[in-house]
C-alpha cells in the first residue's frame, strides 16, 4: 500500500513539474496581476516582501517535495533495512524536506544575485553621451537615446539651458532629477 502511495506522490509531481513546464513556455507564463506580496508572480509563492523569491508554499517548493517524498519512499520502500513504512515513511519525509528546502535556497541565491535596481545604473549615465531622438522645444520636454550596458533606451529630457535642442544631435547627459534627465549639446 505504501509502495502506491509513494508512486502517486511521485507520479503527481512530475506530472505537474511536467505539466507547467509545457504550459509555461507554451502559454508564455504570463503574469496574473494581483497584488498579495508576490509582485504578481505565482511562481514567486506568498511571500511578503513584494521580491521575487521561494517561499515554502509555492507551487515549484510543494512540487519538489512531493516528487522528492514519492521518489525517496520508492527507493526506501525497496531497501529491506527500510522496507517499513513505519522507517521509509519519515526518511522520506527527511529527504522531501531537505531537497525543498535546497530548491529553496537555489532559487533564492538565483533570484538575489541577478537582483539589481536601475539607480546604481542610473547614476552612472551622468556624463554619457546621448542622441536626440525626439526635438527638445524650448523650455520644453523631447527624448534621448543612450546605450548602457550594450542595450539601447530611451528617456524624456531637457536642455540644461532651457533652449530647443534638434532632432538627431548628440548631447551629453548632465544630470537626472527622478526620471527627467537634463542634457547639454556636445
Amino acid at each position: 500500500m505504501e509502495y502506491f502511495v509513494y508512486a502517486v506522490c511521485f507520479g503527481v509531481g512530475l506530472l505537474f513539474a511536467i505539466v507547467s513546464a509545457f504550459m509555461g513556455h507554451l502559454f508564455g507564463g504570463h503574469d496574473v496581476h494581483t497584488d498579495i506580496g508576490t509582485g504578481g508572480h505565482a511562481e514567486a509563492g506568498f511571500q511578503d516582501t513584494g521580491m521575487p523569491g521561494l517561499s515554502p508554499f509555492s507551487p515549484t517548493t510543494i512540487t519538489a517535495f512531493l516528487t522528492a517524498f514519492g521518489g525517496l519512499g520508492l527507493i526506501f520502500s525497496k531497501i529491506e533495512a527500510t522496507r517499513s513504512p513505519w522507517i521509509s515513511a519519515p526518511l522520506a519525509i527527511v529527504g522531501a524536506l531537505a531537497i525543498a528546502a535546497g530548491v529553496i535556497w537555489l532559487f533564492g541565491t538565483v533570484f538575489h544575485n541577478v537582483d539589481s535596481s536601475s539607480e546604481s545604473r542610473v547614476a552612472t549615465l551622468v556624463g554619457m553621451s546621448a542622441t536626440v531622438i525626439t526635438p527638445i522645444p524650448a523650455s520644453g520636454v523631447g527624448e534621448i537615446a543612450y546605450v548602457q550596458a550594450g542595450s539601447r533606451y530611451s528617456a524624456p529630457a531637457r536642455d540644461e539651458r532651457g533652449a530647443p535642442v534638434a532632432n538627431g544631435q548628440t548631447v551629453k547627459i548632465v544630470r537626472i532629477v527622478g526620471s527627467q534627465f537634463y542634457v547639454a549639446p556636445i
